[in-house]
């Protein structure tokens, strides 16, 4: 996971695709939760034939390297680290070359930061905050890709992931593993008992939590006491309603927190936010539940929600703490469009880089942006890749199908966690900042006073 962006790995679907992953079946990070290598099996068995790019998911030409060395340096542990070792080993089988590991968990920025003021850097590392990896590129103390590298994203990804690796021109990083923060998770039993589906706008969704409140359903669980959450949520509003573009301007303060769209995505947050009726235990049982009881709560008998907004990493925690199944009784569907942007997914992800240009080095990079690579890893579950040539058949369920479907599908409509490339003390620093803003406006629902106060934490930070 990234330790930040798997609470976080944000993208958004287009409206006719919505509707088909709706019903397809669900599935499936600092402070923030991994994705875990859970393997959605509850969501059923279709085996689409197709990938997202109609690549048939072989590995790049790559060099004998008898005798080479790597190190690589990234935060998994437990069952991902084992699940990474498969692309290690397939790596291995292809090349020959020997691999070493090292997990450093959330504290890996901070382990590269040393290693390579101290010497005895890893040759590889992958990171989960792109704004780290720019501070990197920008002090020279990691190397841009190779052409051959370069050649082998330009073949495999969308030109956004290949923009969100480069710095002053140069590309420095890709994108391995990725996470899904678009993805709005619902109790069946709970819509079908209220006659609901599943909706595509914010004014849809409105109307379905009136719906089920009618009913005497609560309509959905917050988990503002991880204020992270409240960011995603923000974040998912406003990359609709303000475009891309005014995103990237916000996500690198060149638009102050004041401005006018920061406004319009904050009341139409309030309509949620401010509305004890549709959140369970209203504004302050909201305030006092965590990301984690916030999914359990909406699946558990009897739930306490009829839906839940979280990234795909939720559908770890619906298999570990509910009787829910994936599919079947646990669906998602795309966070609900509040603006004239439809195809987006809001995300995060791991993203690998190089401290030297040694060919080893650049060839494990070229494997990992491959088809190969990123299947070597997803058959095992708790994984999905922004590989747009990475088959659809990789995957061990519809669940993940279908998460691995809108990620790809949303093209430039994706954009990396807003907060996960601020300074960390105003996107990550519980109890400061963003974060904390955000908890005082899910309890006040002061509009113009939280956006003054956004703006006046972030004018205290260094922005990229």
């Amino acid at each position: 996971m990234g330790a930040r962006s798997h609470r976080s790995v944000t993208v958004v679907l287009a409206v006719g695709l919505a509707s088909g992953l709706a019903l397809a079946g669900c599935s499936s990070s600092s402070s923030k939760p991994s994705a875990g290598s859970t393997s959605s099996s509850g969501a059923g068995s279709s085996s689409s034939s197709s990938s997202a790019g109609g690549s048939t998911g072989s590995a790049p030409a790559l060099p004998d390297l008898s005798g080479k060395s790597i190190q690589v340096l990234a935060e998994w542990s437990g069952a991902e680290q084992q699940d990474f070792q498969k692309v290690i080993d397939a790596f291995t089988a292809k090349t020959h070359a020997t691999v070493s590991y090292q997990g450093a968990g959330d504290q890996t920025p901070t382990v590269l930061r040393s290693k390579l003021a101290g010497g005895g850097a890893p040759d590889v590392a992958l990171l989960a905050q792109p704004g780290a990896i720019a501070q990197f590129a920008k002090a020279g103390q990691i190397k841009p890709l190779a052409p051959n590298v370069i050649a082998e994203i330009d073949a495999n990804y969308d030109p956004s992931w290949k923009k969100l690796g480069t710095v002053n021109g140069q590309v420095y990083s890709i994108m391995f593993k990725a996470a899904n923060k678009s993805t709005f998770w619902y109790n069946t039993a709970q819509f079908q008992q209220a006659g609901v589906t599943p909706p595509k706008t914010w004014a849809d969704f409105l109307k379905v939590c009136q719906t089920l409140s009618d009913a005497g359903i609560t309509p959905v669980s917050v988990g503002g006491a991880d204020g992270w959450t409240l960011t995603d949520w923000f974040e998912n509003v406003y990359l609709s309603q303000a475009g891309a573009d005014n995103y990237d301007k916000l996500t690198h303060h060149q638009i102050p927190w004041t401005d006018p769209t920061v406004i319009q995505a904050l009341t139409t947050l309030k309509q949620l936010f401010g509305n004890d009726q549709f959140m369970a235990g209203g504004k302050s049982g909201a305030l006092q539940t965590s990301f984690n009881d916030s999914v359990t709560q909406t699946f558990k008998t009897p739930p306490k929600a009829a839906m839940v907004y979280e990234g795909d990493f939720s559908g770890s925690v619906i298999t570990s703490t509910t009787p829910a199944k994936l599919g079947t009784d646990a669906k998602f569907f795309p966070f609900p469009a509040a603006g004239s942007l439809t195809n987006f997914v809001d995300g995060g992800g791991d993203a690998a880089l190089a401290t030297n240009d040694n060919p080893a080095t650049m060839a494990f990079i070229q494997f990992l942006a491959s088809p190969a690579a990123a299947e070597a890893w997803a058959s095992a579950g708790g994984f999905v890749s922004p590989n747009k040539n990475v088959p659809m058949t990789s995957y061990p369920d519809d669940t993940t199908r279908a998460e691995a479907q809108m990620l790809v599908g949303a093209g430039d409509g994706f954009r990396f966690d807003m907060s996960d490339q601020a300074p960390v003390g105003f996107g990550g620093t519980k109890g400061a900042g963003e974060w904390k803003d955000l908890q005082d406006f899910l309890s006040s629902g002061d509009v113009n006073g939280t956006a003054a106060q956004l703006e006046k934490d972030a004018a205290k930070e260094t922005w990229q």
